[in-house]
């Protein structure tokens, strides 16, 4: 193995044991609506204080997307929040005839569905403190002023949201639903705004006030149109804090949430996993834990050695205000 930010991290390995927690919370505010949360956290070890990542699904998708993905950052000593959001979850085409993916092509997304969705997020962030507390097996390690976001697809833009993009809402008005609380984030498979109408880039994706990570696919084309790859390089053009790009070679939208849709079969699947699980952890590495290899290994020649022509890779710094 090509020499990683430490010793002992194998894509194929998961140093601790991970357990599983769900459950459903119900903002009131919203008309009881429910928000199915699953927890990914490590067992049998002596660390503390464990950073705290959301994870946001695509369309159509719930809280058993990027499964492997989950598993994998929680053993090395992350509590994995996954977040479903009904209405754009798998209750867009279960039970309902035909492929799935037919289903949720032809299923209408209301501003007011994206809206809830967004508000999701920092209703389950007030609800975290009390649910840790009542599950004191998990919640005596995980660090809640420890907390970054990430999410695939329509999660990608849910994280970019919380990064502070500004989203037209039920108004059409632009407004910022940024989460303050969130130190920095990855967007697998960036969301772009293309089917909002005439919405600038520039009027939106420079708001982002956080570092991000922007992961993609030479063969990451929107499943719903036939749009390719591109449109999700145009989130990480227009933004100006500190950002780092991993442009998969062949890699294909749904690498990212461990299912393959109704795409075939993959023969770089596992490959491709593999780096999806090196870069995020190397970068939460860098970002919550303060590891300053991690850091270099992003940086520098380390992460372009590892990728070894599998991906194209940039970083760069913030840009000045």
């Amino acid at each position: 193995m090509l020499l990683l930010w430490k010793e002992g991290v194998d894509p194929d390995h998961e140093p601790h044991k991970v357990m599983i927690e769900r459950d459903t919370l119900v903002d009131s505010s919203r008309g009881d609506r429910p928000v199915k949360i699953k927890i990914y956290y490590p067992v049998n070890h002596t660390m503390t204080k464990l950073p705290v990542v959301f994870w946001s699904h695509g369309l159509g998708g719930g809280v058993d997307g990027a499964a492997f993905l989950s598993r994998f950052i929680a053993s090395h000593g992350y509590v994995m929040v996954h977040v479903q959001h009904d209405g754009t979850d798998t209750s867009i085409w279960e039970g309902k005839p035909g492929h799935p993916w037919d289903v949720i092509r032809n299923t209408p997304i209301t501003r007011d569905m994206t809206m809830n969705r967004y508000r999701d997020i920092p209703f389950v962030l007030d609800q975290l403190p009390a649910w840790m507390a009542a599950h004191p097996e998990i919640g005596v390690h995980a660090d809640l002023s420890n907390l970054a976001m990430s999410g695939h697809s329509f999660g990608a833009l849910t994280t970019q949201v919380m990064a502070g993009m500004l989203f037209p809402d039920e108004q059409e008005q632009l407004v910022s639903l940024k989460e303050p609380r969130f130190k920095c984030g990855i967007l697998y498979s960036p969301g772009s705004i293309e089917h909002l109408g005439d919405i600038q880039p520039a009027s939106v994706y420079p708001k982002i006030s956080i570092p991000l990570f922007h992961m993609t696919g030479t063969e990451d084309g929107s499943p719903l149109s036939d749009l390719g790859y591109e449109i999700r390089l145009v989130v990480y053009e227009h933004t100006q804090t500190e950002k780092n790009l991993l442009v998969l070679k062949d890699g294909d939208h749904m690498v990212f949430a461990g299912s393959r849709g109704k795409l075939g079969q993959s023969k770089n699947r596992s490959l491709h996993e593999g780096i999806i699980k090196i870069a995020s952890l190397a970068y939460w590495d860098a970002y919550l834990k303060g590891d300053c290899a991690a850091k270099e290994w992003l940086t520098g020649s380390g992460i372009e050695a590892y990728l070894d022509g599998n991906a194209r890779y940039e970083f760069k710094e913030s840009m000045p205000q």
